[in-house]
């Protein structure tokens, strides 16, 4: 296979963290094999609440790899030369977060012979239907994008010429996906919270700035373990494009925020109100959501002012803090506001069970597995050993 015998080599700190990767996706295995035994009712989801932490694990996922696109923008279609290094991170990172995706969307299916289902049976008219081919068609353009331009800086040539068309192609539908992926909650009559045309700009706000975040720390953590260096102009111009993604998430959040309690209609004020206030006696998301709040604001300040950005100690804490506060956002307040309370009132909330959250975690384990062997696969071409 492609270069894949360079992922069986590596140091003792490599197979160490390739281990610790592995017990992880066994013990998430597990879980869901009792999972499929025992049905979904091992789950924290029930009548009220059906989509859960699986799904809001999509949603988040779905945004990080359509954010990448912002790095081939700027690298193949503006000359920026800067990305030179890391576009090629960028499209692996697009690569492991699709299928990450499309793990949690099975693990949410209960059983996996409703799968084919999809395929036998399909519905054009579902918003369902059109998210599969987007994130399909968006794997499929990074996969040849990444292999055949890996291979051609392997063999020092160009890449192959009709890579641009793809490249091209790539970018557009990025962000078709990602707004495919909002339109999922927004076309959704019944659940307020969702029913908002500015769902699907804030989702492609949030992804560009998570996604960003998350390369800026994976470039980091690559030059401490290895001898790889992004860069300092391409990290600066990561941490900017963060900064002004997470701006315009925040200015777009105080619009609904406005809207939704200026017009004082109820349905639409009891998911905020749930979410950052408790309702009815019900709390258990509030300090989740100011702590998501909180992480934001202190991240945006410190992106903004020069020098803080530019110190890369506080760049690598402003970063975590704008995933972790995205994560919390899109990850877990997305699914939970838009399904408590229920079109009749009712306040049901959601805990995650251990068992969903350790299927959870063995997914993300698989993922950065996969982010693991093709970082290595790049790091071996360009003849830098960990």
């Amino acid at each position: 296979m492609f270069m894949f015998e360079k992922a069986i080599q590596g140091s003792r700190k490599y197979w160490a963290w390739v281990f610790t990767l592995l017990v992880g996706m066994g013990a998430g295995f597990f879980f869901y094999l009792r999972q499929l035994d025992q049905g979904l009712g091992i789950t924290g989801l029930s009548r009220d609440v059906t989509w859960g932490l699986y799904i809001a694990q999509f949603t988040f996922l779905v945004g990080v790899a359509a954010s990448t696109a912002i790095v081939v923008l700027l690298f193949y279609l503006c000359d920026y030369r800067a990305f030179g290094k890391i576009v090629i991170l960028g499209e692996f990172l697009a690569i492991s977060a699709i299928t990450m995706c499309m793990l949690f969307v099975f693990v949410d299916l209960g059983q996996p012979m409703r799968l084919p289902n999809i395929l036998l049976h399909p519905t054009p008219g579902s918003m369902m239907f059109w998210d599969m081919i987007a994130l399909a068609g968006y794997l499929l353009l990074n996969a040849v994008i990444a292999l055949f331009t890996l291979r051609a800086e392997r063999n020092s040539e160009p890449p192959p010429g009709w890579i641009k068309p793809m490249i091209v192609i790539s970018i557009p539908w990025a962000v078709g996906m990602r707004t495919v992926s909002a339109l999922l909650y927004s076309g959704l009559p019944g659940r307020s919270f969702w029913l908002t045309a500015i769902l699907a700009p804030r989702a492609l706000a949030s992804a560009f700035a998570a996604g960003p975040a998350l390369l800026i720390l994976l470039c980091m953590a690559m030059r401490a373990l290895n001898r790889f260096d992004a860069g300092k102009e391409a990290i600066q111009k990561l941490a900017q494009i963060t900064a002004y993604a997470m701006l315009a998430n925040l200015f777009f959040i105080l619009m609904e925020v406005f809207t939704v309690f200026y017009s004082r209609i109820p349905g639409h004020m009891e998911s905020y109100e749930y979410m950052f206030m408790g309702l009815n006696g019900h709390t258990q998301p509030v300090p989740w959501m100011w702590a998501s709040v909180v992480m934001a604001i202190v991240a945006v300040i410190l992106l903004l002012v020069p020098r803080t950005r530019k110190d890369e100690k506080t760049l690598a804490l402003t970063s975590a803090l704008v995933f972790i506060s995205l994560w919390i956002d899109k990850g877990v307040g997305l699914i939970v506001g838009g399904f408590v309370p229920s079109p009749l009132g009712a306040v049901t909330e959601y805990v995650p069970s251990s068992a969903e959250l350790a299927s959870a975690l063995g997914i993300w384990a698989f993922g950065f597995l996969m982010l693991t062997v093709f970082y290595k696969i790049t790091l071996s071409v360009r003849e830098i050993e960990p």
